[in-house]
């Protein structure tokens, strides 16, 4: 079949194939949320967190450390990650344990860093 910029010169929808892949789309609320998890981390600072708690449990103190900010800066970026359960925290006396929320937040990291190893 040919093609004009990316466009079939002919129209045909090969039904199969649509209804094969309606099955991969999901409700609108749940892609939604979806998107909004991808949104949350595109963003530098919050993927640089996710990624340190991958390997570390570590307070807000640490954190702010290690990515070299301040520790309200770090505050907002855990807040919002926690609002989409990314992380969770625990309290250990005055101090405040961030880890990440379940085994499932590694494993949408971990594709995409073997996908932009291999660009």
């Amino acid at each position: 079949m040919k093609t004009i910029n990316g466009k079939c010169d002919i129209t045909f929808v090969h039904e199969d194939r649509v209804k094969s892949a309606r099955k991969a789309l999901h409700d609108h609320e749940t892609t939604v949320l979806l998107c909004e998890t991808f949104k949350v981390l595109s963003d530098p600072t919050r993927l640089k967190i996710v990624l340190a708690l991958t390997k570390e449990e570590l307070c807000v103190c640490d954190i702010a450390a290690l990515l070299s900010m301040t520790e309200s800066a770090i505050s907002h970026q855990l807040r919002v990650l926690k609002n989409l359960r990314l992380v969770t925290y625990h309290r250990k006396g005055k101090m405040a344990y961030y880890a990440l929320d379940d085994e499932h937040i590694e494993e949408i990291i971990r594709p995409a860093l073997r996908h932009v190893s291999e660009i």
